[in-house]
């Protein structure tokens, strides 16, 4: 169990206690809205309520209308179209976008997707391969923007490329023939936060407006674009918001063979609607296990498969790669675990080891952050390739630090919350040096490093009624995160490990009593009898139909002036 500090966010009480008595919500949850800038009544009323019609048109979208003009001639001319997207599922849901929309337009269509193996990004043997297929036209879907030597090929066979993207730029020539990154700095759309799936939507469904094309209902594609969106950890703000919020309804109505057949190996309740963190914990996941460990268009075929059959020989498949994730991620994060302690009070964590699967640790610098708080780097070496991803906490921008590293990187790239790096294992010890330095220099991250909590409460306010009114701020995710709370003065009555790595707790406050469940930490069982603080999310558990509060628990604290 760990020692750690936490405090609550600042906010003027006295404009909580104002706008509780104005909107008829708890202080509590007045003050996690005005801590997100929510501090007007009508802007509340439109964030717990978002509308698809809110989000604002795609004017002042860079190189939109040009996109749109080759597409068009592509389609009347009936030229063949090749659409390629990176192993992510922000890049497979692109990917499946644009073949969904292309074909409902008429348009001949071969679909693509990275694999892992050869690296990230459009390589140019795969526009040699659509050279072949006889494609005139290529657009790729979150990547594509730094691909220069695949877009040069391009150009020398004749084929246009039209990139949809919204990851950093580089400096270089630009070669696509229309490149759509709201990253640009001549893009004048207001949002720059849309991952390449909200992009990709917003051009098919002006591509159907240009067409005047009725055998497509572009919502029908937002439950692709819900997935893509949570799964890249862009803000879930603006118009992420608006667009996961409806796309999660359309999620929920289970429409798509393919997410029907995935959504039921994950085992989510017919009855229930489907939450952005049932998306973020079982689904994508799943989607995500064909890229990491193999070749991400089995995920692909997935989603655009079209009866009930193939969908589910799909996504039996799917899950049994996932399976295979998960073995593998298990065995990884006990070594990556044991690696990372002795830098749990350094700036940020950076480790690496010849024989981690590059295709996990992603997975594994979101649980170091879970687990020590800080930023970190995780590094899969094959030889004399290091590949990693890194993750971070709030208020540290990821590409910008890594920026500030690039001599010691092979290449690097991604956004503000995750990112990826290659470098050569000579290079480790110099980044990792480097990055602690200049994570220090930008957050000033101590031994002492701070927690920053929603609210404080007890444990007897911990009921339906609170969970559900905190549950009314979801659609969670990067920018708009779960609602973290702080219940000190707990004691614990029972203690159990549940499914080989969890944490069941029974508690006690005064006369209260409540339960916890600790995901991934059972190796932090503070026994029965502790006294423990608990900085944890109140979930509304619908278990076996029945209902009721529960902490899902961040961190377990011991508690201050407890002996270590």
């Amino acid at each position: 169990m760990k020692t750690l500090n936490w405090r609550l966010r600042d906010v003027d009480e006295a404009a909580v206690a104002d706008l509780a008595a104005r909107v008829g919500l708890r202080p509590l949850t007045t003050r996690i809205l005005l801590s997100r800038g929510q501090g007007a009544s009508d802007g509340i009323a439109r964030f717990l309520a978002p509308r698809l019609g809110e989000i604002r048109p795609p004017a002042g979208m860079a190189d939109l209308d040009r996109a749109l003009d080759r597409l068009d001639r592509a389609i009347v001319d009936g030229e063949t179209i090749g659409v390629f997207g990176d192993y992510d599922v922000d890049g497979v849901t692109t990917a499946a976008v644009l073949t969904i929309a292309l074909r409902a337009f008429g348009a001949t269509v071969v679909p693509r997707v990275a694999s892992r193996g050869a690296g990230y990004g459009l390589p140019p043997e795969i526009v040699d391969a659509f050279a072949e297929q006889g494609c005139r036209l290529i657009v790729t879907g979150d990547c594509g923007t730094s691909d220069f030597a695949a877009l040069g090929r391009a150009r020398e066979r004749g084929i246009d490329v039209v990139v949809i993207d919204h990851h950093e730029i580089p400096s270089g020539e630009r070669i696509a023939h229309a490149l759509i990154n709201p990253r640009q700095s001549h893009d004048a759309f207001p949002f720059k936060g849309l991952a390449s799936c909200g992009i990709a939507f917003y051009l098919m469904a002006a591509l159907r407006s240009r067409l005047n094309a009725s055998k497509l209902d572009a919502r029908d594609l937002l439950d692709l674009v819900a997935l893509g969106t949570i799964a890249d950890l862009v803000p879930l703000v603006d118009e992420n918001r608006i667009l996961v919020f409806a796309g999660l309804r359309v999620l929920s109505a289970r429409r798509r063979p393919g997410l029907r057949a995935l959504i039921g190996l994950a085992q989510l309740p017919d009855d229930q609607p489907i939450a952005a963190t049932d998306a973020s914990f079982r689904l994508t996941p799943r989607l995500n296990a064909a890229g990491r460990l193999g070749d991400a268009q089995l995920a692909l075929d997935l989603l655009l498969a079209n009866d009930d059959a193939r969908a589910s020989e799909l996504a039996a498949l799917i899950d049994d790669v996932n399976r295979e994730r998960q073995r593998i991620q298990e065995q990884v994060w006990a070594e990556a675990l044991a690696a990372a302690e002795p830098w749990s009070q350094a700036p940020a964590i950076v480790v690496g080891q010849q024989g981690w699967h590059q295709g996990v640790v992603g997975i594994i610098a979101a649980r170091l952050v879970d687990r020590f708080a800080r930023p970190v780097v995780v590094v899969g070496f094959d030889g004399v390739v290091g590949r990693g991803s890194a993750r971070t906490i709030g208020g540290l921008n990821l590409h910008e630090a890594l920026t500030a590293c690039a001599d010691h990187l092979g290449r690097y790239g991604g956004h503000a919350a995750a990112a990826g790096v290659s470098l050569h294992p000579d290079q480790m010890e110099g980044f990792r040096a480097a990055f602690l330095a200049e994570v220090d220099r930008r957050t000033g991250a101590r031994a002492d490093s701070v927690v920053l909590v929603d609210g404080i409460v007890d444990l007897a306010e911990v009921n339906i009624g609170l969970a559900e009114e905190l549950g009314r701020l979801a659609p969670f995710g990067a920018g708009n995160g779960e609602p973290l709370l702080a219940i000190p003065g707990l004691l614990t009555t029972e203690t159990r490990v549940v499914g080989g790595k969890h944490l069941q707790l029974n508690l006690s406050s005064g006369g209260a009593r409540g339960e916890a469940i600790c995901f991934n930490m059972a190796d932090q069982d503070p026994g029965r009898g502790a006294a423990i603080d608990l900085l944890a999310v109140a979930d509304l558990d619908t278990f076996r139909g029945t209902r009721r509060a529960r902490l899902r628990v961040k961190h377990l604290v011991r508690r201050l002036g407890d002996p270590p």
